[in-house]
């Protein structure tokens, strides 16, 4: 804009050089001049001092303030307790446990430690790395900064001088001859154009510090969200998206299956999972989330954490967010893998269930052509809730003959059922289906 307004004003005092009257006042000629210059140096220097507060303000960034420090040491005291009383509540029963099994859970969790520590070093050297380079450029920037301040610093101490060929220019103008107005004009651009160069370099090497400030923090919300979060593991995190390797711990099945009165079965101790979240670049919003293998619907828990504005602007912020993403995901994969492994145990009784996490639901194919959607209640087969008959289908060759009525009727009797044999899958499918048999023989 400086560049353009230069070349206009140099265009017009070349077509009216030739015609402007001889009896301008030389005084006039002589302000203008002079309020056109310090116009030019106080946009600049506007300029020069808004990049030096910016860089100002990163370098007085002196992370959390006192209250949010003692905020953050509560928060993992608490966290700290709540993980120990997990732990003491999870291995209560390591006493049971042999030599060998014992010596084999110590192996693996002292490789698993190993692996987290040499982790833990790579991520410190990364640091380390991007802390140098961030002192190297402000030191850069800060000279590139007094260098400009020095420059103006000259340019306004030539007031005079200018002065002095305002006069000169004016002078020219009133006897006709432009050669040393052009002159003049092409050194004062290429002034302008070498302290606008300036500027950008400084603006260019600030936003290489600002996106390394940024790189830096996100490495320390990893570090912050790997040491809240067990079994949690940061694979990756480039440009705006966050690549988590998730291992969930599944409780014992034993008392769940006598609960269900099924034969006990070898269960896994844990699933593992791949966590892909994105975010957008500028705000952090949560855009989607994906999770491999696809084995538990987590689309409830992405609309809900989009609902509840995850939008995490510190690393408190971001490491509480991610928290109860990843704490409602693991819930869901533990009630996933718990239903799934039940209906697997429950279709060797001769029974034949289907299970489909997206709906919350069981289907259970009763011998005579009927199907039996069973609803399952929230933190079923954990917590002991009743099971809800809500919808029951016949095979085509026996629709004609079953009645909406009697539909109706054999699930208002199903779930009027006690909540004991409600809560157990096989003893629920055995009530449905004696039911129906007792109905269709009342109706014969």
């Amino acid at each position: 804009m400086r560049i353009s307004m230069h070349i206009k004003y140099s265009s017009y005092l070349k077509s009216r050089s030739g015609k402007i009257r001889r009896d301008i006042s030389m005084e006039n000629s002589e302000e203008n001049l002079a309020s056109a210059e310090q116009l030019n140096l106080h946009t600049i220097h506007s300029r020069v001092e808004s990049i030096s507060e910016t860089l100002r303000s990163a370098k007085d960034f002196s992370g959390l303030r006192a209250p949010e420090s003692q905020n953050l040491i509560k928060e993992c005291i608490l966290e700290l307790q709540s993980g120990i009383e997990e732990c003491l509540l999870e291995f209560s029963d390591l006493g049971a446990l042999g030599v060998e099994e014992l010596d084999m859970y110590l192996e693996d969790a002292n490789k698993e430690l190993n692996f987290i520590e040499a982790e833990t070093l790579n991520t410190c050297n990364e640091i380390e790395i991007l802390s140098r380079s961030l002192i190297e450029d402000s030191s850069k920037l800060e000279s590139d900064l007094e260098g400009l301040n020095c420059s103006l610093s000259f340019i306004k101490s030539q007031n005079q001088g200018n002065l002095k060929m305002g006069k000169e220019i004016a002078r020219t103008i009133s006897t006709g001859n432009p050669e040393v107005l052009d002159r003049t004009n092409e050194e004062n651009k290429i002034k302008v154009l070498e302290l606008d160069q300036q500027i950008e370099d400084g603006k260019g090497t600030l936003s290489t510090l600002q996106d390394l400030f940024y790189i830096f923090k996100r490495f320390e919300a990893i570090e912050q969200i790997e040491d809240i979060l067990t079994g949690l593991k940061v694979l990756d995190l480039e440009g705006n998206c966050i690549r988590l390797s998730l291992k969930t711990f599944l409780p014992t099945m034993e008392s769940l299956l006598c609960q269900q009165k099924m034969e006990y079965a070898i269960d896994p101790t844990a699933v593992d999972h791949e966590l892909v979240i994105e975010v957008s670049d500028e705000t952090m919003d949560l855009k989607n989330v994906e999770i491999f293998p696809n084995d538990a619907f987590i689309g409830d828990i992405v609309d809900s954490a989009k609902s509840r504005q995850f939008c995490p602007s510190t690393i408190l912020e971001m490491g509480s967010s991610l928290e109860w993403l990843v704490r409602k995901v693991q819930n869901q994969i533990v009630s996933c893998s718990l239903r799934r492994l039940l209906v697997k145990e429950a279709n060797k009784s001769g029974h034949s269930f289907e299970y489909s996490d997206r709906d919350e639901m069981i289907v259970a194919h009763i011998v005579g052509g009927f199907d039996a959607f069973i609803k399952l209640p929230q933190g079923w087969p954990m917590l002991t809730c009743a099971l809800k008959l809500i919808s029951l289908k016949s095979s085509e060759s026996h629709s004609r003959a079953i009645s909406l009525s009697f539909i109706c009727k054999v699930e208002e009797m199903a779930n009027s059922l006690d909540v004991q044999t409600r809560q157990n899958l096989l003893s629920f499918a055995d009530a449905i289906k004696a039911i129906l048999v007792q109905q269709m023989r009342s109706e014969l």
